[in-house]
């Protein structure tokens, strides 16, 4: 008698959990099969220390392959779903096709970069999802300072050294903090007419970190401040040329980066199942269930998961959800299957942490360490500081899935060592369009000439023509 087959699409945050949890409840009882277009899981809270220098960038990857006994995985990118047929359609690394089936089919593609229809946005602008765009922004951010020490224009010089991010939640928040602690180490001594690295972080909302209760919020925003990053709430890109940016209170700020963190949005994929929709999210059951189709499952931030704590919401696209709802799928997928019982998807806060370089953080942590902890005041566990800060780095040490003490002994050496600000030149401007479905993959030559050739970018990219050179053409 065959295996049931089971197809999960993703391996961020809530494919991996569903991945996880299936191999461990089902032991060889299913043929459970992985698709993603990377071999590793991606910790993404840790992004942002990538681009800074403190981490290299496999501390923050989990192999698939080693740490998933009894799943199959298939590198390659879904790009169709055909529900009657159950089959998912993909196209591997290579450029090859190939169709996976399945009796059981759980969509965790996840989620892509916010595009607002902001002029010169998708040109000039790039984003901060997957680990390509980090180390552009590191090589990216390092060149534009050594560009700077060398200009005689001090015009020119400052607009090398300003440097913009948009978007004020997370991941933009601590992405301006470890950027500024970052240009600051590589600038020790003031440029030519005294110019300093200049970071700027812009959001149309009232505060910084938004989500959060005002007391965090005030937290961030005041350290931000200290360190010297200019906080400009109400304001955001009216429009981005190569020069700099155009501001919405009419300011025009020139730059050579802008950074984009708007937020995300569901990955592309999910609007080719038709299935209905809330904001491009799946809806599914409060079982994680696509309606009539009892056979499909999805989770993270391509589904619309009822809230059952606030009856009429889903639940928000974040990887403290994402998570939880691939432990809750992958129990759901195996009790459809006779093994165990399902159960809906119930949550509680589990608080939060930032990292604001540094000693500093901004930390709402869950018991033991925070909200509803009624020890926390007596520990003296304030939400920012040093002490925030360990218990940040702790709650991150906990989470991962592996390279623990790679990280901490990257963190340690962090302590006592300057970072290294050189440039490697592994990733052009190019390879990371901000407009792509696959933040977690480079842009291949061939479809950077493809983008030229429709008008994404004025010019074919030099690399292009000499493939063979990849130092070539970085920028």
């Amino acid at each position: 008698m065959s295996r049931p087959r089971i197809v999960i699409v993703g391996a961020g945050s809530a494919g991996y959990q569903a991945a996880r949890t299936l191999s461990r409840l089902t032991r060889n009882r299913a043929e459970i099969t992985l698709l993603n277009p990377t071999d590793y899981f991606l910790y993404l809270p840790l992004l942002p220390q990538v681009a800074a220098g403190i981490l290299e960038p496999r501390r923050v990857t989990v192999s698939l392959s080693g740490t998933l006994p009894r799943v199959r995985l298939v590198l390659g990118e879904a790009d169709g779903v055909d529900l009657d047929a159950r089959t998912v359609h993909y196209r591997d690394p290579e450029g090859s096709r190939g169709t996976l089936p399945y009796d059981r089919l759980v969509l965790a593609v996840g989620s892509v970069n916010k595009l607002l229809p902001v002029p010169g946005v998708a040109e000039h602008a790039h984003g901060f999802r997957g680990l390509p765009e980090a180390l552009y922004l590191r090589d990216h951010v390092t060149r534009q300072v050594e560009l700077a020490a060398a200009e005689d224009d001090p015009g020119s010089c400052a607009a090398r050294c300003t440097f913009v991010v948009v978007g004020a939640g997370y991941t933009g928040t601590e992405v301006a903090a470890q950027g500024q602690r970052y240009t600051d180490a590589q600038v020790r001594h003031p440029l030519r007419g005294g110019i300093r690295p200049r970071w700027l972080l812009l959001d149309v909302a009232p505060r910084v970190l938004p989500e959060l209760d005002e007391h965090l919020s005030r937290t961030a925003d005041r350290v931000l401040r200290q360190r010297g990053v200019e906080v400009r709430m109400g304001t955001s890109v009216k429009e981005a040329t190569h020069d700099g940016v155009l501001l919405t209170d009419g300011e025009f700020v020139e730059t050579r980066t802008l950074v984009w963190c708007v937020g995300v949005r569901p990955d592309p994929l999910v609007e080719g199942v038709g299935q209905p929709l809330e904001r491009g999210r799946l809806i599914v059951d409060p079982y994680l269930q696509v309606p009539g189709r009892p056979e499909v499952f999805a989770c993270g931030d391509a589904a619309a998961v009822p809230d059952l704590n606030n009856p009429g919401s889903f639940t928000p696209m974040t990887a403290q959800h994402a998570w939880r709802h691939g432990k809750a799928v992958g129990r759901n997928v195996a009790a459809s299957l006779g093994i165990g019982e399902r159960s809906v998807y119930r949550h509680r806060d589990l608080g939060f942490v930032g990292g604001l370089g540094g000693a500093q953080a901004a930390a709402n942590p869950p018991p033991p360490f925070g909200r509803g902890d009624p020890h926390l005041a007596s520990l003296g566990v304030p939400p920012a500081g040093p002490l925030a800060g360990a218990v940040t780095r702790g709650y991150h040490l906990a989470a991962m899935s592996g390279n623990r003490v790679r990280v901490a002994a990257d963190w340690l050496l962090d302590a006592v060592l300057p970072r290294q600000a050189v440039q490697l030149g592994l990733v052009r401007s190019w390879s990371v369009p901000l407009d792509t479905a696959s933040p977690e993959l480079p842009r291949m030559p061939e479809e950077a000439l493809e983008a030229a050739h429709s008008s994404a970018y004025p010019e074919p990219p030099g690399p292009v023509k000499r493939p063979d050179h990849p130092a070539e053409g970085a920028s």
